[in-house]
């Protein structure tokens, strides 16, 4: 039987495929652009050691949203599938035109559309999804669904380390005056997204300290709740965000309740705007 309401995210959410296979969603892929030619994330050529070996190699990286006619032609499939609303949840409008391009097509849509701007970026986003999808699957309507999704990303926090500030004043997510800032006496930069942007939330001195950091950072949100889960993000760190994810197994057991840290690359379209050596905590209330 087909679920009345239809849960629709971005290829930023960072899903694992058997959540997305399990709660029905369906994804539409950003694209990586590699000197010109763009490849849908998620294929062979934007995996997220060619989108760290590329910008290892000064090769010219960016990336694309989908376009509206792309978000009107995955509403009109799911109309046609039988459903009759759709949520459809994505990262923060302040850093991507995403949300914009879903909100434009979902105006002709066959079907009521609520796009959904979290205000968030990566695991952040795949959690507000799955908020969303679990009210799906208890009877809720789209409405419901999105209020359950900005209510999860609301309540989620999310805080990374780059080695550099360079690749995000470049993509122009951070100001000139704070990659400034971040960078200066040689400085490490933990970051935060707050309401859709991201800030610079503390200076340290050394990578060692930053990573030791995140994982202070982690317990501190985690404590807010009684059961948590917990993604660590990477982007050519798998050894740091390895030992960050190991810590966290350990001093957050009792909030964790037996499930797992999910540890993994970082999405590749994100990637392209962190650069090498990112490591990212997000800490969200279990459902």
């Amino acid at each position: 039987m087909v679920s009345k309401v239809a849960v629709v995210t971005d290829s930023t959410a960072m899903l694992p495929v058997e959540a997305v296979e399990a709660a029905s969603i369906t994804v539409v892929p950003l694209q990586v652009v590699f000197d010109g030619e763009a490849y849908d994330e998620g294929r062979p050529e934007t995996s997220p050691d060619a989108v760290r070996d590329a910008l290892c190699t000064h090769r010219k990286v960016s990336t694309s949203r989908p376009g509206p006619a792309v978000f009107a032609q995955v509403y009109a499939e799911l109309a046609a599938a039988g459903h009759d609303e759709i949520v459809s949840v994505h990262l923060s409008g302040e850093m991507s035109g995403t949300v914009e391009s879903a909100q434009i097509a979902a105006r002709d849509a066959q079907v009521p559309v609520i796009a959904v701007d979290t205000r968030a970026v990566g695991p952040c986003v795949g959690f507000a999804t799955l908020a969303a999808a679990k009210r799906v699957a208890e009877g809720g309507t789209a409405r419901e669904a999105a209020d359950a999704a900005l209510a999860r990303a609301g309540a989620t926090q999310s805080y990374f380390y780059v080695d550099t500030l360079e690749y995000l004043r470049r993509g122009g997510r951070i100001g000139a005056a704070a990659a400034l800032l971040g960078s200066a006496l040689a400085v490490k930069p933990l970051l935060a997204i707050d309401d859709g942007r991201i800030v610079l939330h503390e200076r340290v001195r050394t990578s060692t300290r930053a990573l030791a950091r995140l994982e202070e950072l982690a317990v501190e949100a985690a404590v807010a709740t009684d059961a948590v889960e917990v993604v660590v993000a990477h982007l050519g760190g798998a050894e740091r965000a390895g030992t960050l994810g190991d810590h966290l197994t350990e001093r957050l057991a009792d909030r964790l309740q037996g499930r797992e840290i999910r540890c993994g690359a970082l999405s590749a379209v994100l990637g392209v705007h962190v650069g090498p050596g990112m490591v990212a905590v997000v800490v969200s209330p279990a459902l």
